[in-house]
């Protein structure tokens, strides 16, 4: 999947060390922005859908936004964190493109780059551990603004300490897209692009120079599933993320990813994410 550099626009929401005491146990988290976490000390567990995984000291670990997962702590864990939140309104969006390890091994310049990042961003640090006091819409909302308050030299290095992490997660990513006919790639790249407009199978057929049917029959070999499959699960997880993070109502949210039926719009989250907006929005915040 081609991406470009200046197509990552990483947001530091929070950075800082945190020093746990069996004190690290929340249940449920599921949130809008990345986070990592760089261990120095001690081990934890977190908890996803597919097993539970050990964090060790001198490893770097990614969790995507909106991955569900469970922290379990049962004794001393030194760790370093740092929240990246991720510009929705960004043509690309690299989280969505790509998968990247949960877990990789890491030498002495990790360690060194969250003290420089944590030494720049003092005031950006948690003041607990608990999600729910800043896994939230108001809060989420203040850090943004102290991240485009901080002085301009400061943003600049932190985006550079952030894309050198990143940097070490790509190197061992791999492409959501699983397709080598470029085709389907460039209707992939058409639908992220135009997800708050009303996509049409024909424009995506022509853009292909195919029939429909040699399309259609395409595109789901290459993605497991339908053109307009595939466009109604990233409106959907489009609208996951605008639910918790713009102060817009549900029908706004659906008429602004080009959802002329309101009624339509709330069956389909409900069928793709098991409950309404209404509820999805009320846990989630």
């Amino acid at each position: 999947m081609s991406l470009q550099v200046d197509q990552l626009h990483p947001l530091v929401l929070n950075v800082g060390l945190a020093i746990q005491n069996a004190d690290w146990n929340w249940k449920n988290v599921s949130s809008p922005f990345s986070r990592l976490y760089y261990v120095t000390e001690g081990e934890a567990k977190i908890q996803f859908a597919d097993g539970i995984y050990t964090l060790h000291p001198n490893h770097l670990y990614f969790i995507p936004a909106f991955t569900r997962h469970t922290y379990i702590c049962n004794s001393r864990f030194v760790h370093y964190y740092l929240h990246i939140y991720d510009d929705h309104k960004s043509d690309e969006d690299w989280l969505e493109l790509w998968n990247f390890p949960f877990e990789i091994p890491t030498g002495k310049w990790e360690l060194q780059l969250f003290e420089r990042l944590c030494e720049i961003n003092p005031h950006m640090s948690l003041q607990k551990s608990d999600p729910s006091t800043y896994d939230n819409n108001p809060t989420l909302m203040k850090s943004l603004m102290k991240n485009r308050q901080r002085a301009f030299c400061d943003k600049v290095e932190s985006r550079g300490i952030v894309l050198q992490l990143l940097a070490r997660l790509f190197k061992q990513a791999k492409s959501k897209i699983e397709t080598k006919d470029n085709r389907i790639v460039k209707a992939v790249l058409y639908i992220h692009r135009h997800i708050g407009e009303t996509i049409s199978l024909n424009t995506l057929v022509e853009n292909a120079c195919l029939s429909k049917d040699h399309f259609i029959r395409l595109f789901k070999s290459e993605m497991n599933m339908t053109p307009l499959q595939y466009i109604n699960q990233k409106k959907i997880e489009k609208a996951q993320l605008l639910l918790i993070t713009e102060a817009l109502s549900v029908k706004e949210i659906s008429f602004r990813l080009a959802f002329d039926d309101y009624s339509y719009f709330n069956r389909l989250f409900k069928k793709l994410t098991g409950m309404t907006p209404q509820e999805y929005r009320h846990i989630y915040r």
